[in-house]
């Protein structure tokens, strides 16, 4: 007989205070990429999720997992950023830049926001003006970046092993 046992739906792992993460999407293209964001989230322990745009994907996500997931809606990401920043959150985005820091490397604040560029764009200059930092994923192989979805997995996952909680 095995050691382990398949535990299905087991029971979640209480957080100690809530997680102060907060997810940005720039307008995506793709309800995949949004609904895989937003469960991802949701699983983590984050509590809010800033979607931007009037694009009607937004209310096409799926909820399986997202349903104590608060999703704000705003027309442009930019006033929201500012809102955030005087709230004292860091502006972090995930993209590849110049001068960005590596994500093995870069040690995120508690109170962070994190913005998540589109799909084929990435994150438009203005935005990226805004942010306080830019950390990316390396990519060992082609294509030479992961999309959207899984670059925001990776980076909520590492914000989660650097705060705990538990």
């Amino acid at each position: 007989m095995t050691p382990f046992e398949q535990l299905r739906h087991k029971p979640l792992t209480e957080l100690s205070y809530p997680r102060e993460l907060v997810v940005a999407c720039v307008p995506m293209r793709s309800n995949v990429n949004i609904s895989t964001i937003a469960r991802t989230a949701s699983a983590c322990g984050v509590q809010r999720l800033v979607l931007c745009g009037t694009n009607k994907l937004i209310n096409k996500i799926a909820r399986d997992g997202a349903d104590e997931l608060e999703i704000v809606v705003r027309r442009t990401l930019l006033p929201a950023l500012k809102q955030f920043k005087a709230d004292g959150y860091r502006l972090v985005g995930v993209e590849q830049t110049t001068n960005s820091q590596n994500i093995h490397s870069y040690e995120f604040q508690e109170r962070t926001l994190l913005v998540v560029g589109n799909e084929r764009l990435g994150i438009s200059e203005d935005v990226l003006s805004a942010l306080d930092d830019i950390i990316e994923i390396p990519v060992y192989g082609l294509p030479h970046s992961f999309n959207a979805a899984t670059a925001t997995s990776m980076a909520i996952y590492e914000y989660c092993r650097q705060y705990a909680k538990y």
